[in-house]
């Protein structure tokens, strides 16, 4: 820019200087301009620089500037319709209302299951007490039958009418266990088959040494026990064999 400034002066004093002489011809006015320039100075050294990204980065600058002025805009609310609402509401109810119903189902359900079981556990021992104030009749009955001795019994010299009494005793015993397991009381003796010891079903009474059985095996009955439909309502008293 200086240059240029320099140049468009000299050319115009040099044009100054024409005009004034006539001995100059107009072809001389073309010639190129020799400025004469000391060996002390020199011209600075120019730099331009462009000034459009720098323009456009302010723009940049203010477009931000702008938006970030701009203050937040809540967005459009969208009118929803009453009948929606009421769909909504009905269909939250249904739901509610379902629910319900099936907790009542399910717990009316659980009420008939729990009332079955206890009306079979309630007849199945109903008959319990009577049961136990049976037992006793029955072993009775069978200290009668065992009170004779079986090798008295089928004899040519043998008394007929014991032998009639014990026959009748008998009978009698099979029908009353007969009615009895019919109600779903039963006996058991565990030395008939010589079962091991178990607390759940027997009651040992002593311990001794029995030769040719097994530790914890019963060899001898006291008092047979009692069942009523699986339940133990009278444990067996037995004789364990302890031969350690």
């Amino acid at each position: 820019m200086i240059q240029r400034n320099v140049l468009k002066r000299a050319r115009a004093t040099r044009f100054n200087n024409l005009q004034s002489s006539t001995s100059i011809s107009p072809r001389n006015l073309f010639l190129p301009l020799r400025i004469p320039i000391s060996s002390t100075s020199r011209a600075p050294a120019l730099r331009c620089y462009s000034s459009a990204p720098q323009a456009k980065s302010e723009v940049d600058g203010e477009a931000s500037s702008t938006e970030t002025n701009q203050p937040d805009q809540p967005p459009a609310e969208v009118s929803e319709d009453p009948s929606t609402k009421e769909i909504e509401a009905k269909d939250k109810e249904i739901l509610d209302l379902k629910d319900r119903y099936l907790r009542s189902v399910a717990d009316f359900r659980n009420l008939q299951e729990r009332t079955k079981r206890e009306i079979s556990v309630a007849r199945d021992f109903a008959i319990s007490r009577f049961a136990k104030d049976l037992i006793d009749s029955v072993d009775n009955l069978d200290r009668a039958l065992s009170t004779v001795p079986a090798e008295k019994l089928g004899q040519e010299d043998s008394n007929k009418d014991l032998e009639n009494l014990h026959s009748g005793l008998k009978m009698t015993e099979a029908i009353l266990m007969q009615t009895l397991q019919k109600h779903g009381l039963e006996r058991f003796d565990p030395s008939e088959k010589g079962e091991r010891f178990d607390p759940n079903l027997h009651e040992a009474t002593f311990q001794t040494k029995v030769e040719g059985k097994e530790d914890g095996t019963t060899f001898h009955t006291q008092q047979k026990g009692f069942t009523l439909n699986g339940r133990v309502i009278r444990a067996a008293k037995v004789g364990v064999v302890k031969n350690s």
